[in-house]
Formats: C-alpha cells, structure tokens, sequence
C-alpha cells in the first residue's frame, strides 16, 4: 500500500504559552481531540513546524500537536538567545504536555528533533508512549565536523562547499563553526544576512537528492534562513550544550521504550551510521533504511515511510491499550 501526506488540516487550538519571562511558545493542534496526542518536533535549530508536519498523521486518529521552539517560527521574541538551550527545550516540551493535560504522548522528530526528542526522553521516560524518529542527529563533535569541515560532505559537495565557505576570513575557514559563530555574535546586520544565506543554502543543497535536478535550490525566505543558520550556528559552537556522546551514553533510560527510526541511505546532514549506531544499542528500535532517500523529510518515499509508520504505530498503541 502507498502512503502519501494526510490532507491538509486546519489546526482547532492556536496558543502562545509563556514558558519563562523571555520567551512565549507558539503551539497549535489538530486533528482528533480524543486521537493519540502525538508531538511532533521540528529540525533546525531554528527551523521552524510546517503545516505540512500535521500531515504524517491521520487527523481521525491523532491528536497533532506542533510547536515552534524558542527563537523560531511564531514563537516570541524571535532569534532570541537568550535562556535558549536544548535543556530549556527539553522543559518546554514538559511544559507543553503539562499544560495540554497530557499523561503520556507518541513523541516524533526530524533530524535536530530527534536529537531534541531523545533528550526529552532520557529525563521524562516515562512521559513517552514510543517514538517515531526520522533522520538522526546525536550532537557528537563527528558530526559537526562531518557537516562543517572540509573532509567530510565537502568531499561531496566541493562546489558547494566553496560557496559555503567563501563568507569567511581565510584564516576561518578551517573550522567554519567559530568563523560563523564570529559573524553572528557581531554587528554587522548585512554580514549576518549574508552569511545566514549561506548557511542555509548549505543545509538545503545537502537534505535532498530528489529535487536538485528539476530547478536549482536558492533561499527564499530570509526569515527563516536568519532562525536556522543563527540557531544552529549558536547550539553546534555550543556542542548543543550536551556532554559529548550523552545521548548513547544514556540510552538505558529509553531502552525499552518502543521507537521506529527512518532514514535515508544517502542522507547527506545526517549519516546513516548514527542512527545504526543507535539502533544497535536501542533493543525496542527497529530501522527502516530508505534506498533512494536524502535528508529531507518531504521527498517521496520518506513520505511514505513517515505516514506508514504514524499509521502502524497508531495500531500498535491501540492494542497495547486495549
């Protein structure tokens, strides 16, 4: 059977919940009120949710909720800093379930999301009725370096590359990480501009292989490059405020909680041999290898994955329930 995206849904609750003096979450909800709440968390940092993230999940079976992390999105005050940590997102997602009335909740996520959704885990295991994960990122220093050196994507994408670091200073460009992160903390709003572009271009050029020949990628929405690549570059100069290895270090915590982990074979933001090194050490993870898939969560048969996956674990909840 095929899958495709759900159709499209209109949320019935939008809300901004104050999570501290800062900072204001936007979140939204759709779908089955009585369903299967399911949270899902966006990538980045600094991506932002998409109407279309509803769309993995059957809206008569699921109760979809969707929020935009601090800095983000709709969420209040935007490219804020401060108070922004991935354990102050971790208390945001509590903060959410409490404040929706939640008991326990299917927690999903792509790419950064997964790394935001085994943090979550790792503290309030027992808040979690299973995951769905696509596209894993641990926050290990081999994958900042695989993403942002010379020796690792670059060797794909020399081209590419080149673009991405040509914004920096000569002496920068051998560890772009400080270089960027030099540029943001500055003055310079028209340096920031550029080099958010290229930041992101960077990212989308490496998410897909499915499109890249029909038109060429380019960034169209400044905003949004501004979240993500002054987010990101702000959590990875950080190592995302986690100790390295601190997710497989902690993986007795979620052991035995059920997970399916999706993720294309050429994924080229996040290798495939972290999330089999995760699954190897997850006993209740099981791993679906996309042959003819990138990074992004829209290309078509991550698509379908996604969707048979939310569909498959919806029936497994129900009769583990019953």
């Amino acid at each position: 059977m095929s899958h495709c995206l759900y159709p499209q849904i209109a949320t019935y609750k939008e809300e901004w919940l104050t999570v501290s003096q800062h900072h204001q979450i936007y979140i939204e909800q759709s779908g089955n009120p009585n369903g299967i709440p399911v949270v899902y968390l966006h990538g980045g940092p600094g991506g932002g949710s998409s109407e279309n993230h509803r769309r993995y999940f059957d809206p008569e079976i699921y109760r979809i909720i969707l929020f935009d992390q601090r800095g983000c999105g709709k969420s209040l005050p935007t490219l804020s800093l401060d108070n922004n940590t991935t354990w102050d997102l971790v208390n945001d997602i509590e903060a959410i379930r409490k404040h929706l009335l939640i008991d326990k909740w299917l927690v999903s996520g792509g790419s950064w999301g997964t790394t935001l959704a085994l943090c979550y885990g790792i503290k309030y295991s027992d808040k979690i009725l299973a995951f769905i994960l696509r596209g894993i990122f641990l926050g290990t220093q081999k994958e900042y370096d695989w993403l942002y050196k010379s020796d690792g994507a670059a060797r794909f994408f020399p081209d590419y590359y080149r673009e991405f670091s040509s914004v920096l200073a000569q002496g920068e460009q051998a560890d772009p990480l400080i270089g960027y992160h030099r540029i943001f903390q500055g003055n310079n709003e028209l340096a920031k501009t550029s080099a958010s572009k290229a930041w992101y271009l960077w990212e989308l050029r490496l998410s897909t292989i499915e499109y890249q020949h029909i038109k060429p990628l380019k960034v169209e929405d400044t905003h949004k490059a501004l979240c993500m690549a002054q987010l990101s570059s702000y959590y990875f100069y950080q190592n995302c405020f986690l100790n390295e290895n601190y997710i497989m270090a902690n993986m007795s915590e979620i052991a035995e909680i059920p997970a399916i982990i999706i993720h294309g074979r050429y994924d080229m933001v996040c290798q495939l041999g972290v999330a089999d090194e995760l699954v190897n050490a997850w006993e209740n993870a099981t791993l679906q290898i996309l042959t003819q898939a990138g990074h992004s969560g829209f290309e078509s048969q991550t698509i379908d994955a996604i969707c048979k996956a939310t569909d498959t674990m919806a029936s497994f909840l129900n009769e583990s329930h019953q």
